[in-house]
């Protein structure tokens, strides 16, 4: 049956076709794209598998997207006589197929409208224009913050940051995908031998350099470096605002979390000092006898949620995978024999006041709109 499904399956219907095609275009889904394509599509009259399969119903456009006016500008491409003919030669042909260009740009396109960043370097890079897209969103970035756009600018950065490509990836180059989780543990890979060696008690410039290589990378974040501290700091605070519209729930739970730390005269006392604390009570049982509870309150009060029997670093990925920027203002405290994950700014940081951080629960984005 599968090894002659065109004595058994239907012709294929190129509207369908055209219809699952213009969808992934219109939706900048570079995998569905490439799946309609591959040996085993259903547009493929020598595949067994046919669009009617409930697996397949998903690369179908529903109702509603003929009212949507790119899915109709993306539909009338893939219509177009000479289009319609080198699709259908490509999925007849025996051979990898040469997928169309003029698609891949609309796709592309698309996936940076709609922040699939991923999905449009894969693009980009097929067309082999990836580098000089990445380019061209930097140059229109640094162009809108010397127009005073700030949000326009913090878009070019983020866009032309989700365009990078990782050549050294096995077995094949992919793209960079921004990999928050662990540029969080490298950011506290040490644990700190005075309280004010973590990052989040570092000065202004510093701590706006690191937050720009961890939240963007360090060669486009190098742009940066000559524009002035009052511009990077606003540049800073719509970056976190596009990145992570939930940061003001974070603040909230920082603040709770930094009362806690206070409850039992922490804040300003970390490190190796306490380490070293005197008396027959551990640390430990001094920190419960005044908390109360096990001082893994505090980590689990940051996340908002328990990790059971969770380390520091654990609740510092979910963290950093919820709220990129929370992995700046914490720090790796010990408590006894073990350690925990503890809100940590200067009170005087630039960077802090930008970011809402110490200004009370739910103040949000320092200038938020």
């Amino acid at each position: 049956m599968a090894g002659k499904p065109d004595e058994i399956k239907p012709p294929v219907d190129y509207t369908v076709v055209a219809g699952a095609l213009a969808k992934s275009v219109y939706e900048g889904d570079i995998v569905n794209f490439r799946l309609l394509f591959a040996p085993f599509s259903p547009a493929r009259q020598a595949s067994a598998e046919l669009f009617d399969m409930p697996k397949y119903q998903y690369l179908l456009p529903y109702h509603d997207l003929v009212s949507e006016p790119r899915y109709r500008e993306a539909l009338d491409k893939v219509s177009q006589p000479e289009m319609r003919a080198f699709i259908q030669g490509e999925l007849e042909a025996n051979r990898p197929p040469q997928l169309p260009s003029d698609l891949l740009v609309m796709l592309a396109d698309n996936a940076v409208r709609m922040g699939k960043y991923t999905s449009a370097a894969q693009a980009y890079e097929w067309l082999r224009i990836r580098s000089r897209m990445q380019q061209m969103f930097l140059d229109h970035a640094n162009s809108a913050l010397d127009r005073g756009d700030m949000h326009a600018g913090v878009r070019g950065y983020i866009i032309s940051t989700g365009l990078a490509y990782d050549y050294a990836a096995f077995p094949e180059p992919l793209p960079a995908i921004p990999d928050f989780q662990t540029r969080a543990l490298l950011l506290h890979a040490d644990y700190p031998d005075t309280p004010e060696a973590c990052i989040a008690m570092a000065d202004t410039g510093p701590l706006l350099e690191a937050a720009f290589e961890y939240l963007l990378s360090p060669d486009v974040a190098g742009t940066l470096s000559e524009r002035p501290e009052a511009l990077r700091l606003e540049f800073l605070a719509e970056l976190v605002r596009q990145q992570d519209p939930q940061w003001p729930v974070f603040l909230e739970r920082y603040e709770q979390a930094a009362a806690l730390r206070d409850a039992v005269a922490l804040a300003g006392q970390f490190g190796a000092s306490l380490r070293a604390s005197a008396g027959s009570m551990s640390l430990a049982d001094e920190i419960q006898r005044e908390l109360g509870e096990d001082p893994r309150r505090i980590p689990a009060t940051l996340l908002g949620h328990t990790i059971e029997g969770g380390e520091w670093w654990q609740y510092l990925k979910e963290l950093a995978y919820e709220h990129p920027a929370s992995a700046l203002f914490v720090a790796r405290q010990a408590v006894g024999d073990f350690e925990i994950l503890v809100p940590r700014h200067r009170p005087d940081s630039g960077v802090a006041r930008a970011l809402g951080i110490g200004a009370g629960a739910g103040a949000g984005v320092a200038g938020a709109r």
